[in-house]
């Protein structure tokens, strides 16, 4: 004879185990359905991507301490902002490759990120030059007329590896500036920033309080051979 807590114990488990198994069930017929909408759904087509545009870089050469212009076809956003970042993308890649004139060490590892974190661009006068921090805090606020002044921040893992040194870091600093007026002209003046704050120098030497007029920075024309 089965005792009777034995008996409803043994009920209760039952129904407990028929609950969980109609539960499951539930749950999977409902993961299956996801899955066939998220198919339907999917797109047919290949999102787009940023069209190839020519770009022109204002390379760093260690060698005579210049500057020269060189002309790439890269995919690139079209506002302008994202456009500056990826084309400064490329001119420190080239900065990290083994055989580079002006040689600046790339961060590798898992946490890695972009040397240039983001670039603003808003008027050249006013309170938002002078304090380029607001910016960071107000990246949507209305810049539109005459976008002449290019902030730029850095991430500071890019600005630790940086060589020290007054030439080198100059030039790293010049080659940034040059590279943004001589893809968007209107800008003439840059600020830096790292990781979203002012930074008194770059590795030590190339003052990064300053605001740098791009007509500074002269290109160094080609030798002849």
């Amino acid at each position: 004879m089965i005792p009777r807590y034995q008996t409803i114990l043994l009920i209760v488990l039952v129904l407990a185990s028929v609950g969980m198994g109609a539960m499951l069930w539930h749950m999977r017929e409902r993961a299956h359905q996801e899955m066939i909408q998220g198919h339907d759904a999917a797109p047919t087509k290949a999102p787009a991507v940023a069209a190839d545009a020519q770009a022109t870089l204002v390379v760093a050469n260690d060698d005579d301490n210049g500057l020269r212009e060189q002309v790439y076809s890269l995919p690139l956003p079209a506002e302008d902002g994202a456009r500056i970042r990826a084309i400064l993308g490329k001119l420190l890649e080239i900065y990290a490759t083994p055989d580079a004139n002006h040689p600046v060490p790339s961060v590798t590892g898992p946490n890695q990120v972009l040397p240039v974190q983001q670039v603003f661009l808003l008027p050249a006068s006013g309170s938002a030059m002078a304090n380029p921090v607001a910016v960071m805090e107000n990246p949507e606020g209305s810049y539109a007329a005459s976008t002449q002044l290019a902030v730029v921040n850095l991430a500071g893992s890019f600005v630790a590896s940086h060589p020290s040194g007054l030439e080198t870091e100059t030039l790293t600093v010049l080659s940034i500036c040059r590279t943004i007026h001589a893809n968007l002209p209107h800008v003439t003046e840059v600020r830096f920033l790292v990781d979203g704050q002012p930074r008194p120098t770059l590795a030590g030497h190339a003052d990064l309080t300053r605001t740098y007029l791009v007509a500074d920075a002269v290109v160094a024309q080609p030798t002849q051979p």
